[in-house]
């Protein structure tokens, strides 16, 4: 019986969450229980070095900082003006504003990394322009959802920070190795844009003429190099400076998180109620994920003393389960939990539980990190619990219905388990 411990651990912990209980409590408090139960008080003193340990990991400060950029970029409106005015540019465009929506929800991808803040932005101003323009609900939501979703695996993610964080390699590393596969995906979506503009025209018309009119009639040039140059900036600095080895990804997102406070008051957006609002939704956020990773940190040391992770190496072994097998097994079932908890809790409680057997396998880690960001970035569109659908549907118009934004994000689920394939048959895409 002792021996299955470590599962039913697992299994309890996996079934209260789906329950409802707070994870980072769940993930602690259980993980103690059993710890107090199996061994003594003694053990737990390695408990309070690994937070301490936490505490002083210089990485995780990236963190905080890179959803002080996002928030700030959002909350003072340059996110705003940046998608209007590239809706605009591409406006002549069949499909053009469903373009716009991509490349701008890339961009903010590159400068924020924060999955709500975008699609909260381009769902307030880019859903009723699209439908107000003859867009068909599903391919606007389905646009608007997946290209929102983009900031999990184009650098600088907060997901990429947590999963170098728990796989223990470099976050810079990640970082370079997630930039072709997020252009690819980024590609990919422009092209299905593009493809099903042709196959349905009357789904993703042009923009009016008297709204390109009304944009180009008065600073339209300096209008566009405000909206577009200095974020792009922004984004140089931040990812030319972890590239270039100049700056490590915490002091490149402190460079980041300023330079977005800088944009802010450029642009006369800047004030201290803006500034505070910033503040306490980063606060909370950061809290929010540092809680369950203290509580993930309880749970992978009892695991861990249970050796639950020479028993899961031992299962694979009597499965006669090769590297492949496993992460194909490993990924199948990091899919399925995405629809029904979020990615912080998949990254916290699944990836310290498999890393040590990919190590065992040799499996090269940074080509895992990448190849569990891009699942996980689905878990934010598969119901019932994908986040952006849930940010989405709060923000639409009520003629938008959830069955719309469901059926929507279908094509894009499809698309992203496809290129996962392909990443994983062809790890040099990643490099």
């Amino acid at each position: 019986m002792i021996e299955y411990l470590p599962l039913i651990l697992f299994g309890a912990i996996f079934l209260l969450i789906l329950l409802g209980y707070p994870v980072a409590f769940t993930l602690g408090g259980l993980s103690i229980l059993v710890g107090l139960i199996v061994f003594d008080m003694d053990f737990f003193y390695l408990l309070s070095l690994r937070i301490y340990g936490t505490m002083q990991n210089f990485v995780l400060l990236a963190v905080p900082l890179f959803i002080f950029m996002g928030m700030m970029l959002e909350k003072s409106g340059i996110a705003e003006r940046l998608l209007y005015t590239m809706s605009m540019l591409f406006g002549q465009i069949r499909g053009g504003l469903a373009i716009a929506v991509v490349v701008v929800g890339a961009m903010l991808a590159a400068s924020t990394g924060i999955v709500g803040a975008t699609v909260v932005t381009m769902g307030l101003i880019s859903l009723p322009t699209m439908l107000k323009n003859g867009y068909g609900p599903r391919i606007s939501t389905g646009v608007i959802a997946s290209s929102g979703t983009l900031g999990q695996i184009i650098p600088p993610s907060v997901v990429l920070v947590l999963l170098g964080s728990v796989l223990n390699v470099s976050v810079g590393d990640l970082f370079l190795a997630a930039v072709v596969p997020g252009i690819c995906l980024v590609i990919i979506y422009l092209l299905y844009i593009i493809i099903y503009g042709q196959i349905f025209p009357e789904r993703v018309p042009k923009v009016s003429k008297e709204q390109l009119k009304e944009f180009r009639s008065d600073g339209f040039t300096l209008e566009v190099l405000k909206s577009f140059l200095f974020p792009f900036i922004l984004i140089l600095i931040v990812l030319g400076s972890i590239f270039a080895g100049i700056a490590s990804p915490t002091e490149a997102a402190g460079v980041g998180a300023f330079g977005a406070l800088i944009l802010a008051v450029v642009n006369k957006k800047f004030s201290l109620k803006i500034l505070k609002g910033v503040m306490r939704e980063t606060t909370m956020i950061t809290s929010m994920v540092f809680m369950i990773l203290v509580g993930a940190t309880a749970f992978s040391l009892v695991f861990r003393g249970l050796e639950g992770d020479k028993f899961l190496l031992q299962l694979i072994e009597n499965a006669n389960l090769d590297a492949t097998s496993f992460l194909i097994l490993v990924m199948i079932i990091v899919f399925i939990s995405g629809f029904f908890i979020d990615f912080i809790e998949i990254v916290f409680i699944f990836v310290p539980v498999v890393a040590p057997i990919f190590i065992t396998l040799g499996v090269d880690l940074i080509w895992i990190g990448i190849l569990l960001a891009v699942n996980l970035q689905t878990s934010f569109l598969t119901p019932p619990f994908g986040f952006a659908l849930f940010y989405l549907k709060g923000v639409a118009p009520s003629e938008v219905k959830t069955s719309h934004i469901y059926q929507g994000i279908i094509p894009f689920v499809i698309i992203q388990l496809i290129f996962l394939t392909f990443l994983i048959l062809f790890p040099s895409i990643i490099g």
